[in-house]
């Protein structure tokens, strides 16, 4: 198998025929062999009855419906454990995804040696409430990551089959795939101009806070990248600085009350001081961070896999 396309769907009723479609005459003409895999993230319109019916005349197309609404994320995860293709493509099912880029990604991926290839939507067609704050996002992920991409968030991506087999996707980490593949060794990492159309069919499914999320998972994966497998080396850093703080500052205190005594000079009690909280208080944070520290050592080497769908209903899997 050349291709395996998968594709998560929310409510997309009047596209997903197009789509299949579509995909099918690119693939055919640039003779590729090809599976479509559509993943109906718990759609409350027609979608799973449209691609029911799809799969009757389809038997390249292989359909998962959840049983309700996990997101994206669950979505690309339970379609790359599905996928069988040498190269693994992702797109959006609203048609703004351009299945012509296929070709020319499976190229880069096959001829020029790249682990994955991200889409980037050059030219936009969303109103500048949504390529504004993209463009900001954009650069500050290229900036905390150090990936030299310009649109992480373009559904329209392509890997290897290794990459995808390798990586776990959860949560709302699909936007930072690529981070998550450069942490697994896949460090060749493309980027290709792609075409991107205007939403024919419904209206989108994400609103303004795509962008504090994202922010959020930004943080999160920055964090899990560098001390995901040992929370220790800053926790425990950070615990050791601030209690040994704390624990000199109190020294001191103890230290100038003593030589006070020492010249007969009257002293105040130690705890009369504000200081001696502000020690005490670093000695317990510190402790504290240290111990979180230990704990998420322990849980990062015993955790298993973390996540379960509920696939409702399959279709030629």
């Amino acid at each position: 198998m050349d291709v395996s396309i998968v594709i998560p769907l929310y409510n997309e009723e009047e596209s997903l025929a197009e789509l299949v479609e579509w995909i099918k005459r690119v693939c055919d003409r640039n003779k590729l062999s090809y599976e479509i895999i559509l993943i109906d993230d718990g759609s409350s319109d027609r979608s799973w009855e449209v691609v029911s019916g799809l799969s009757k005349n389809h038997k390249e197309l292989k359909s998962i419906k959840f049983r309700r609404n996990y997101g994206k994320s669950a979505a690309l995860h339970v379609g790359f454990q599905a996928a069988t293709g040498d190269v693994v493509f992702t797109m959006d099912a609203d048609l703004q995804d351009s299945p012509e880029e296929i070709p020319a990604m499976f190229k880069m991926i096959t001829e020029q040696g790249f682990d994955l290839v991200s889409g980037w939507k050059k030219k936009r067609h969303d109103p500048i409430s949504k390529t504004l704050p993209s463009k900001f996002y954009n650069f500050t992920a290229r900036k905390v990551t150090g990936i030299k991409l310009h649109d992480f968030n373009c559904g329209l991506k392509a890997y290897k089959k290794s990459v995808v087999k390798a990586i776990e996707v959860y949560g709302e980490m699909h936007r930072y795939i690529p981070v998550i593949a450069r942490r697994a060794g896949f460090n060749k990492i493309g980027e290709k101009v792609v075409e991107h159309h205007e939403r024919k069919y419904g209206v989108t499914k994400f609103g303004i806070e795509r962008y504090i999320n994202g922010f959020l998972d930004l943080l999160t994966i920055s964090f899990i990248s560098r001390f995901g497998k040992s929370p220790m080396h800053m926790f425990g850093t950070l615990g050791t600085i601030m209690f040994f703080v704390g624990l000199i500052s109190a020294g001191w205190l103890g230290a100038q009350k003593l030589y006070l005594l020492h010249q007969g000079v009257k002293a105040n009690l130690i705890t009369q001081s504000p200081y001696f909280y502000l020690s005490l208080t670093a000695m317990i944070i510190g402790s504290q961070l240290f111990v979180g520290g230990f704990l998420g050592e322990l849980i990062s080497r015993s955790s298993s896999d973390r996540n379960h769908y509920h696939v409702e209903e399959e279709i030629n899997l």
